[in-house]
């Protein structure tokens, strides 16, 4: 069985890389005054070049930037949407035993995809520096709902939820053409929310400030079904989801089958990058209702923990899986990313290198 030639790729990566140290410490400067925000982009330059490198030398067929310009996974790209305004909360999101730093997202004006939205540029650099497939990651546009909810929407700006839904969808659809016009081929949202409606405490939390949690997957479907209706046929467009991950911890847990039939054959991308690291993701069945011609990237590799996965232990929960879908329609990656945000995970960078390196051998070993 042949590596695949389009992606998502047999050996893949879900898109955040721990930060060097180089960074971090230059981010922190920023902060202080002390460097300018040319001389950061300097500095982050240098590093994705190196970090481009180090993910060829792994064997990787798709490389990332590993976010290393963002402090979020998310919200660094939401708050530069035309309408929607960060800002320092009160609170940071609740992991089970910490909580991120405190940041908020509100929408006060008409949704839209700037044409200057530094995203762009941040992808145009790394299609330069690499010879490979360059892979952006993008949140989904559900994400702009699910954490804040009517709460943050201004009703000035919006009095009916169906407009803000309507111009979401519009906002990401420009955002997909204008990517793929700066060159992307390999795009990928990434949404929590498609794992956590199958957590009872989310949904419970969605009923009670008025959501609808059965109501609102429908809504997302359709929000990201009009920003990928679209798509060039020569464009891959994947989704990520995950339990949450901020320094190894967790949200929710629960077995994908209350969602699976919907996110399979009712959500219009190309493959799924799903979560299965441990007994809180449940077991493969779901897979049952893969479609034809769509694929699933098997999240076997955790990427909260330093521990080196056996090729055994891989192989085996690849055969698993390949009981409730074809052998061909998978592939392989870490279960996340290393860094969601700019703190990452509980383990060293010679590690995450590990981890990716099992991930390329398992894959050639599987698959040919």
């Amino acid at each position: 069985m042949p590596l695949r030639h389009k992606p998502p790729f047999r050996a893949d990566m879900v898109g955040s890389l721990l930060r060097s140290a180089r960074v971090k410490d230059a981010r922190a400067r920023l902060v202080t005054g002390e460097i300018s925000a040319a001389e950061l982009t300097a500095i982050e330059d240098a590093e994705i070049r190196a970090l481009v490198k180090k993910q060829e030398e792994v064997g990787l067929q798709a490389v990332t930037d590993g976010e290393f310009r963002r402090a979020f996974w998310h919200f660094d790209f939401l708050e530069n949407l035309s309408g929607v305004q960060g800002y320092d909360s009160d609170s940071g999101i609740q992991f089970k035993g910490v909580a991120t730093k405190a940041r908020g997202l509100r929408v006060t004006g008409k949704l839209d995809f700037p044409d200057d939205h530094p995203h762009l540029a941040h992808f145009r650099f790394l299609a330069s520096v690499t010879d490979r497939v360059p892979k952006m990651t993008i949140p989904s546009p559900s994400m702009l709902h699910y954490r804040g909810g009517r709460k943050a929407v201004d009703i000035s700006a919006y009095f009916k939820m169906e407009d803000y839904y309507a111009d979401l969808g519009k906002a990401y659809a420009k955002a997909v053409r204008a990517f793929y016009d700066a060159g992307c081929r390999y795009l990928q949202l990434d949404d929590t929310s498609l794992s956590y409606f199958c957590d009872p405490e989310q949904r419970q939390m969605l009923v009670d400030r008025g959501d609808d949690p059965d109501k609102l997957i429908h809504i997302y479907r359709d929000v990201i079904n009009t920003a990928t209706a679209a798509k060039p046929a020569d464009m891959t467009i994947t989704t990520h989801t995950c339990r949450g991950n901020f320094k190894s911890t967790f949200i929710a847990s629960g077995g994908y089958e209350p969602v699976a039939d919907l996110v399979f054959n009712q959500i219009n991308v190309d493959g799924y990058f799903m979560e299965w690291d441990d007994d809180r993701s449940g077991g493969f069945e779901p897979l049952r209702f893969l479609p034809k011609g769509k694929q699933v990237v098997l999240g076997l590799v955790t990427s909260k923990f330093g521990s080196v996965e056996s090729k055994d232990n891989l192989k085996r929960r690849i055969e698993q899986a390949s009981v409730f879908a074809p052998l061909d329609q998978l592939c392989l990656s870490p279960q996340c990313g290393f860094a969601s945000t700019e703190e990452g995970n509980v383990l060293a960078e010679d590690e995450q290198w590990a981890k990716l390196a099992r991930i390329v051998e398992v894959a050639r070993e599987v698959w040919g």
